[in-house]
């Protein structure tokens, strides 16, 4: 099961939001992203640009990678009713959420 390993706190400041539930990243003590542009370079995002964050921070909070949530994706638009729903009630209904949603471990990543 793969799984991602890569700079926690860069991504929690990129997407402004604590994608990870470790009280490590609660806080961000920069309110900019990271990176050489991040301080001085803001602009507002695009359509797209909001999708695909909203769309990151699924992915970073459930702890998936890009090939199984597209995955997901798919069987969520194939089945009846609202795309975005259906995709929420099968990250939600997964194994590690649901130890997590119980209260058996802390953290998602504690629940794999």
């Amino acid at each position: 099961m793969a799984r991602f390993n890569g700079p926690r706190g860069k991504i929690c400041r990129r997407l402004g939001f604590q994608a990870f539930e470790s009280p490590k990243f609660a806080s961000p003590t920069k309110n900019y992203p990271p990176g050489q542009h991040g301080p001085s370079y803001r602009r507002r995002l695009s359509e797209y640009g909001l999708q695909l964050k909203e769309k990151q921070k699924m992915k970073y909070l459930y702890g998936i990678l890009e090939k199984q949530f597209r995955n997901y994706f798919k069987k969520a638009n194939l089945k009846k009713g609202i795309t975005g729903h259906n995709l929420v009630v099968m990250l939600e209904s997964r194994l590690d959420n649901t130890v997590y949603r119980l209260g058996f471990a802390r953290t998602r990543r504690q629940a794999r």
